[in-house]
């Protein structure tokens, strides 16, 4: 059946990097455009983990739910499809943001309280997925769908940005657990992701967060 650790690290990541975000917009000066799209880019691939990840939910997981674990599945699902309203709301709103932040870097403010408000909403939402939604897809979801969820939201990112995503992961996460979600992969793709992807987030880190080791949500 479903490993989905590898969903936790995921989550993990994203609490980090989107509980960093405010005040990454704020720090930004009017006009310093080099800088706006340096957190703009990053902000714009967040978005994407978050916005790809939940498209392949919608396809991929609450269908099988939905059909194999009855009157559970029907209120866990129902009430995490409410929280995800909620989230593309706030995640439309940043998103309509910042194109034209990564521009200028003016209106800072404005961006900085959408992610705020994005950003504990959903923590919320992430956390009632990994108490219910992780449970029951152990339980229901063949290992086998469970890739499929996984390639889903692979394919909906670039392949240079891959192995930045793999070492988000990777910098909090057990890498037992990314090999594992790697499993299918050739090893020597396994191999190039672990390392690359540690030193592609290292890199990323210093040049977004200016520190090789920024905030850690276990820490």
């Amino acid at each position: 059946m479903a490993d989905t650790r590898g969903m936790s690290a995921v989550h993990t990541a994203l609490h980090r990097e989107f509980r960093l975000l405010p005040d990454l917009v704020r720090s930004v000066v009017p006009g310093d455009t080099r800088r706006a799209e340096t957190v703009g880019a990053h902000a714009a691939l967040l978005c994407r983990i978050l916005r790809t990840q939940h498209e392949g939910e919608e396809l991929l997981l609450w269908p099988r739910l939905l059909e194999r674990a009855g009157v559970e599945a029907e209120i866990i699902v129902s009430t995490v499809r409410q929280q995800r309203r909620s989230v593309a709301g706030l995640h439309a709103e940043a998103t309509g943001l910042l194109a034209g932040w990564r521009s200028d870097g003016r209106n800072s403010a404005g961006l900085a309280g959408a992610f705020e408000r994005l950003a504990p909403l959903l923590l919320r939402h992430m956390a009632l997925v990994e108490k219910e939604v992780l449970p029951l897809s152990e339980r229901h979801i063949t290992a086998a769908e469970w890739h499929e969820l996984g390639v889903h939201g692979m394919a909906g990112i670039a392949k240079r940005d891959l192995p930045l995503v793999f070492g988000m992961a990777l910098y909090e996460g057990d890498p037992e657990v990314v090999q594992a979600v790697l499993a299918n992969a050739p090893l020597r793709v396994r191999l190039a992701v672990t390392v690359l992807g540690r030193r592609r987030y290292a890199s990323h880190a210093r040049q977004v967060h200016g520190t090789v080791t920024p905030f850690r949500v276990g820490s």
